[in-house]
Formats: C-alpha cells, sequence, structure tokens
C-alpha cells in the first residue's frame, strides 16, 4: 500500500465520444439521446434478426421486442440507470416484432442432448443442433440476416460450461463409446477405424457452448449473439416465489442488449472524439491450446481497433509459445512479424496508406525477439510502440472525500511508467458506479517511445468502445477486455486455425 502526496497526482479530461453528425458527449447514454448514433453509410434502416431457440424462446424474444420498441421506465435513480426510449428512437433504425427468420427447435430435443452423461458429446451436439440449422438457412434460404438471436434455455447454460455435471438421476446415456482418455490416446495413436478417430475429434473441442458456437460458425461468418430465455423475461422464471435470477433492471438490459444488437447489425453507435489520425491499437491474445499433447503449445492471434470502435481479429500460428518456467507468452521473430504485416495490410486496405502509429498492448511485457519482429513487420514510417498494461493491486491512492479518486486519476512514476484509475468517481454521475474500491492499471512503455501521458488519455478512451454494453466506461481498454474470450474462441474449436481475419462482432 503506497500513499502520495496528492499534488504529485493530476488529471486526464474524460474522453469525449462521438455521435450522429459529429456532435460529443462524454457519456453513450446522453450521446444516443441526445444524437443518435454515428451516421454513415453502412447504418441499417432495419436489422434483420434470424431467431434460433425453442417455441417458449420465440414466444419470450417476441414479448421481449415488444417491450424494447417502446419506452422502458428505469426501476434505479441512479444517474447511470437512465429510462430506455425505445429502439427505434435511439438507433433510428427499426427492430421488426417478426424475425426475418425464424428456426424453431423442440425443447426435449435440446433437453435430452445437453443431459448427456459425457461432457464432451452434450456439448458439441448440443452446439450441432444450433449450427446445422443456421448452416441450412445461410445454404438453402434466400431471407438475409445480420445477427443470429440465438436463444438458449436455461439447462443450456447451466450445462454448457467447464465443469458442468448432470445428476445421475437426469444423465442421458452417452451415444458414443468414447471418453476423454481414450479420444486422448487415438490422438497420438489412430485407432484402425476411421469411426472411432472422427468421434476422438469431438474431444478437441472447448467444453463451452458459447465459444464452441461461435468458433464453428466463424467460417460461415455468421455473428451470433448468445441470449438466455431468462435474460429476456426473468419474471418469467420464478421458482418457490422467488426470480430465478437477479438481473439489472429491464432499462439497462434494453441498453446493453440493443446497443449490441445494432453494432452487430453492422451500426456504428459512436466512435471516440479527437482522437489523432493514423494510429491503430492492437491487443495481443495469447491461449494455451488445451487439447495439445504439447503443454507449450498456445495459440496467438491480436485484436486490431481504431477510434471507430472497428476491430479485426487476426488468428496466429499455434506453436510452443507458452513457459511452464515463466508461465508467459511470447512470439519468435517471425511469427510477430507476420502478425505486424497482417496488421498493416488490414489497415491500408481500410485507409489506403500505412498507419502512422501503431501501439501494441499486452498483459505482460514483450520480449526483445517479439519486439524486433514487430518493427521488421512494419513500413519504414510507421512508429510502433509496445504498451504493458497490468492491473495493480499493491498500490493505492485514496481521495480525502467520501467517495474514490475520481476517474482519469494518475500518478507518474518516471516517464515511462504511470498508474492510471481507469475506474473511479464520475463527476457527470455524481457517483462511483462500482462495487470495491477502484485499483489502479499499471501502464509502462515497454519498447518505442511515446510521450506516456498520451498513452495513458489513448487508454482511458480505450475504455469506452465497449459496444457490448452501454456504459459509462469499463475498466479495461478494449484492446484487453475481450482477449481471453478472443482466445477461448481462437482455441474453443481443432478446425478454426486457417481462418482470415474477420471482424471483432464475431468474437464478443
Amino acid at each position: 500500500m503506497t500513499m502520495m502526496n496528492e499534488a504529485c497526482i493530476e488529471l486526464l479530461e474524460e474522453p469525449e465520444l462521438s455521435f450522429g453528425y459529429q456532435q460529443k458527449a462524454p457519456f453513450a447514454k446522453d450521446g444516443l439521446l441526445w444524437f443518435g448514433p454515428l451516421n454513415n453509410e453502412n447504418s441499417p434502416t432495419s436489422i434483420r434478426i434470424g431467431f434460433v431457440g425453442t417455441p417458449r424462446g420465440l414466444e419470450l424474444y417476441e414479448r421481449w421486442i415488444k417491450q424494447v420498441n417502446l419506452p422502458i421506465e428505469s426501476t434505479s435513480d441512479a444517474a447511470h440507470h437512465i429510462p430506455f426510449p425505445g429502439f427505434e428512437a435511439i438507433f433510428g433504425a427499426k427492430w421488426p416484432e417478426k424475425p426475418a427468420a425464424t428456426i424453431r427447435i423442440p425443447e426435449q430435443k435440446i433437453t435430452q442432448t445437453i443431459r448427456i452423461k459425457d461432457r464432451h458429446q452434450a456439448i458439441y451436439n448440443t452446439v450441432s443442433i444450433f449450427e446445422n440449422e443456421i448452416r441450412r438457412h445461410i445454404n438453402e434460404e434466400d431471407a438475409a440476416v445480420d445477427l443470429w438471436f440465438v436463444v438458449i434455455p436455461e439447462e443450456v447454460y447451466k450445462y454448457g460450461r467447464p465443469q458442468s455435471r448432470i445428476p445421475g438421476s437426469l444423465a442421458e446415456q452417452s451415444p458414443q463409446l468414447m471418453n476423454a482418455r481414450l479420444a486422448h490416446k487415438l490422438s497420438s495413436q489412430p485407432s484402425l477405424f476411421d469411426e472411432d478417430n472422427e468421434t476422438a475429434e469431438l474431444y478437441r473441442y472447448e467444453l463451452n457452448f458459447h465459444n464452441q458456437l461461435k468458433a464453428r460458425l466463424l467460417d460461415a461468418k455468421a455473428v451470433v449473439q448468445v441470449v438466455r430465455e431468462t435474460t429476456l423475461m426473468p419474471e418469467a422464471f420464478v421458482e418457490n416465489g422467488r426470480p430465478v435470477r437477479q438481473l439489472q433492471d429491464k432499462a439497462s438490459v434494453a441498453w446493453n442488449l440493443c446497443t449490441t444488437a445494432y453494432f452487430k447489425a453492422s451500426g456504428r453507435p459512436w466512435k471516440l472524439a479527437n482522437v489523432r489520425p493514423g494510429v491503430c491499437y492492437v491487443g495481443l491474445v495469447f491461449k494455451k491450446d488445451e487439447t495439445s499433447i504439447d503443454s507449450q503449445n498456445a495459440c496467438c492471434g491480436a485484436q486490431m481497433f481504431l477510434d471507430s470502435g472497428d476491430g479485426v481479429v487476426f488468428r496466429g500460428a499455434v506453436g510452443p509459445w507458452y513457459s511452464t518456467e515463466t508461465k508467459q507468452f511470447h512470439l519468435p521473430f517471425e511469427k510477430a512479424k507476420i502478425i505486424a504485416e497482417q496488421i498493416v495490410a488490414a489497415y491500408e486496405r481500410d485507409h489506403g496508406i500505412p498507419p502512422n502509429e501503431l501501439f501494441i498492448h499486452g498483459k505482460t511485457r514483450i520480449s526483445q525477439d517479439e519486439w524486433d519482429g514487430f518493427r521488421a513487420g512494419v513500413p519504414e514510417g510507421t512508429k510502433v510502440v509496445s504498451i504493458r498494461i497490468s492491473h495493480e493491486k499493491h498500490f493505492k491512492l485514496y481521495s480525502p472525500t467520501d467517495h474514490p479518486l475520481v476517474r482519469g486519476a494518475f500518478y507518474l512514476v518516471h516517464k515511462r511508467k504511470g498508474y492510471l484509475y481507469s475506474k473511479g468517481f464520475v463527476p457527470r454521475l455524481g457517483t462511483y458506479p462500482g462495487r470495491e474500491v477502484p485499483n489502479p492499471l499499471a501502464v509502462e512503455i515497454s519498447f518505442g517511445d511515446a510521450d506516456i501521458r498520451q498513452v495513458l488519455k489513448d487508454i482511458l478512451g480505450l475504455t469506452k468502445v465497449n459496444f457490448n454494453r452501454c456504459d459509462f466506461a469499463d475498466g479495461e481498454p478494449v484492446t484487453l477486455r475481450f482477449a481471453d474470450q478472443v482466445g477461448e474462441i481462437l482455441t474453443a474449436t481443432p478446425t478454426a486455425h486457417d481462418l482470415p481475419p474477420l471482424p471483432f462482432k464475431h468474437y464478443i
């Protein structure tokens, strides 16, 4: 714990967001209320939803759509809990009550499958039910879909996750005579029977319904939003006189789900204002390949973000990037160079020129080999800077008032390192929208040269382009916020190895 003289503490101005026709506001909900979403040629006038779920899920979905097309009052007096005026009133686009495509799946079919005793077979087969129907529509039907709204029963959420177990009284017999141990053995010593080898392959898929479904549909470029039935209509699920789940108030749920749906349907809710031109930010993504025999095997990826919040995910090679000694991931020179080249190429496709500055964000300090590779992968005119961002629990600053430090407060250790409070008291809200005393982010310039104050300002801005929610800000920049989730999807299947770069909306 560290106490500093308050004269050492500086404060960044709250980054502004741009809405409508370049009007500005610091709070996303204010900007959407006053000016509407960012106007551009890709803004949808109506979003085409493909519904996939049970008949009951469809009924709940249609009831929820009727609700979000009308104003919804907030049940909280907090300043960040604002009434929801209705989808079209906010986004200037229609959300039709009837989906553009409707796929009904019998609930009994889902229940019997997710209850299979062998968890690998259960989750893989349950995902197949949804995946096969979506693929069939894409291949056979003419109706275009912007976003697949996959509404799942609570049992799929409960039993479709790692470590889930089916009670013996509910367990269904496994359809295949296979288990994880035998499947692992067959990965190195294949069977003479192709059927056994094919069955063993499904044990290389992650035990997570959400991640596996998204990963298996990446090649089809299907944009998916997985929603629990209980999220849409929590009042319909009551046990012993109590709700099954405690959620945010309906207005907050509407703000969050509608914002991400608009973004995934190719709309742009907002973007960062006052950003230097020619700058792009990259978050490094690493995830161990749990299905590999080699304990050091890991997948590397990168998330590239622009001021608009647009993102592209690049999948790097799988290799021995993990060190069991240091517990860290590092790339060799050549692999880092390839990722840098892919990022520059993607930026050039959109802008016609390479970026002026490329900031690489990671949770650990990159190695000299990685740095040399990144430098070698960009043209001479592109400046590269590597930034390490980590959560700091031992360094604390305290406010003399009853509330935490103001968000944006920072303390500089020296010209290459500082502590930034990306969470804290927000004057616009008159409160700190959190529960625990906030900890700062430790921000360090590992390689390259940059103004540390500008680096901190950029990171503070990047906490405000998470379109998965409609909050004032996140505690992490978007370059790192979804790193773990993207990594899990990149490694959720053994078949997602050679995919081209895809927009970020396919992963969240």
